[in-house]
């Protein structure tokens, strides 16, 4: 008895091994199969061949048609941030990180799906729209924004100056719906501002120091330093950094911005990606001019990528205290990979940390203070703040902006002015 229960025993493990076991082999043939460069290569290669031989309208199937058009796909696949730039684009993107470009003056991503602006630029057409982070472009021209890939809709938006677009915006706020029709500009933008735009960097209130970064292009490490040498001239006591709407932009503008702020040698942040190479510290080269000065960094909704390696070092550091509301969280970094022929691609290949190894990437910062305020509060004070942004608003309307506070930056004057202990602004040892 004992003998044969011994033998089905070991039957009945044979049997679960082999079951087991043809599992694995099937499950590792087919991850196999789905990583054979040569059989999947061969599979890309006859639907190219079909689609060049029998699609009904030969003059969209040229090889160069097709290859591009499968990059773009290959890479819109991945993220809304990584794409295939044709020549075109890739000197778009180069004209948009000089600061020079034709177009309506926003930055928009892909948020569950819908396009979303993420910040309209300062003095543009979309910021005098009253275009505000959150809002949703549910078409361009009468053409569903849903059937378009995000940097198709974004070729859709640019164009020539003097040209005029409509676009169709949902504010989720509100639920409302409006139409806006406007006339594209050359989008010159300088990526640091005083209060008002004028470039004259008065102190404000217990001689408080204000700049505000639009966005971090080529040229925003040489106007910090042009503006801070302004603002030091004139004896500031603290600083205010309005990062609010900030989209990002280069990553080695944002560790510029941020040392200017800690001592030699401190970590402004770390990359991490699949090889060794996309894994790097960020350390302050000593480029200080003020180590040693209460800063107070201003953050909402739009606030994001370089502006949140910004926020999330000096808030680690305890070197700034932050103000406002939740960041956007886009954490991660997208290098730029030229290919032959003047095209390139964009692609995400890490992601980056602060000091104390925070994920920003879908999780944003949350700042010190929050202090809400309303999207039309924002509106009214960038038109303010904007030169000719109150052009042809009624007079009862400018009135009224005229009264809009932004309880946000009178907080952050308010802590600065309040003896070094309660700001947490001291540098860090």
């Amino acid at each position: 008895m004992k003998t044969r229960i011994t033998y089905i025993a070991v039957i009945s493990l044979v049997a679960l091994n082999l079951i087991l076991g043809a599992r694995v082999y099937l499950e590792s043939a087919e991850a196999a199969d789905k990583d054979d460069v040569y059989a999947n290569i061969e599979m890309f290669s006859r639907v190219l061949e079909m689609v060049r031989q029998n699609y009904v309208d030969g003059s969209k199937v040229t090889y160069e048609d097709l290859i591009n058009g499968a990059m773009k796909g290959m890479l819109n696949t991945l993220d809304p941030h990584s794409e295939f730039m044709d020549p075109r684009k890739f000197n778009d993107m180069k004209s948009d990180t000089a600061g020079e470009f034709g177009g309506i003056g926003v930055v928009v991503t892909l948020r569950s799906n819908l396009m979303t602006v993420i910040a309209p630029m300062d003095d543009t057409p979309g910021s005098r729209a009253g275009l505000q982070a959150g809002d949703q472009i549910l078409r361009i021209n009468g053409q569903p924004t849903e059937r378009l890939t995000l940097n198709d809709a974004i070729e859709k938006l640019r164009g020539k100056a003097g040209t005029d677009v409509t676009i169709t915006v949902r504010r989720p706020s509100t639920d409302v719906v409006k139409d806006h029709k406007l006339t594209r500009a050359a989008i010159t933008v300088k990526t640091v501002r005083d209060l008002n735009s004028m470039g004259e960097y008065k102190l404000l209130a217990n001689d408080i120091g204000y700049v505000r970064i639009s966005t971090f292009g080529d040229k925003t490490n040489e106007e910090l330093e042009d503006a801070l040498k302004k603002l030091t001239a004139k004896n500031m006591k603290g600083l205010v950094i309005d990062l609010r709407d900030n989209p990002g932009g280069l990553l080695d503008q944002a560790v510029y911005v941020a040392e200017k702020f800690l001592p030699v040698g401190q970590l402004v942040l770390t990359t991490e990606g699949r090889s060794l190479k996309e894994k790097s510290q960020h350390k302050a080269s000593g480029n200080a001019l003020k180590a040693d000065l209460p800063v107070a960094l201003l953050v909402n909704g739009g606030s994001a990528s370089a502006s949140e390696i910004v926020a999330g070092c000096l808030q680690d550091l305890k070197r700034a205290v932050l103000i406002g509301e939740k960041t956007f969280g886009k954490g991660s970094v997208q290098s730029i990979l030229p290919l032959k022929g003047g095209a390139a691609l964009r692609l995400t290949t890490a992601k980056y940390y602060t000091p104390s190894h925070r994920e920003i990437h879908d999780k944003g910062i949350m700042p010190d203070h929050v202090v809400p305020i309303t999207f039309d509060a924002m509106r009214d004070l960038m038109l303010r703040r904007s030169p000719g942004g109150l052009e042809g608003v009624p007079e009862i309307e400018r009135e009224r902006i005229m009264k809009t506070k932004d309880t946000q930056l009178d907080r952050a004057i308010e802590l600065l002015s309040a003896p070094p202990k309660s700001t947490g602004t001291k540098a860090s040892k």
